[in-house]
């Protein structure tokens, strides 16, 4: 058992540099942004994430206009 062990903890350490490595290696490097929301062509053909996507629609199918509060609060808030 141990031996199983000790190789899946190994094994795991390596997919962990390997997965890393550009963001080590890049001058200021980050991790891609997977996210629906931060996808530049996916928003430019109208596809958001599931969140925004249903605030849309809710508002086209109820025609609800944002509320406001004598005009000091916004309703409207940023999804995703």
């Amino acid at each position: 058992m141990w031996p199983v062990l000790l190789l899946s903890i190994i094994l795991m350490g390596i997919v962990f540099a390997l997965m890393a490595i550009r963001v080590l290696l890049q001058k200021n490097g980050k991790f891609p942004n997977t996210h629906i929301g931060g996808n530049k062509a996916l928003n430019s053909q109208g596809i958001y994430c599931a969140t925004t996507q249903d605030k849309l629609a809710r508002k086209e199918a109820f025609k609800i206009k944002p509320l406001s509060f004598d005009g000091e609060y916004d309703s409207q808030t940023t999804s995703c």
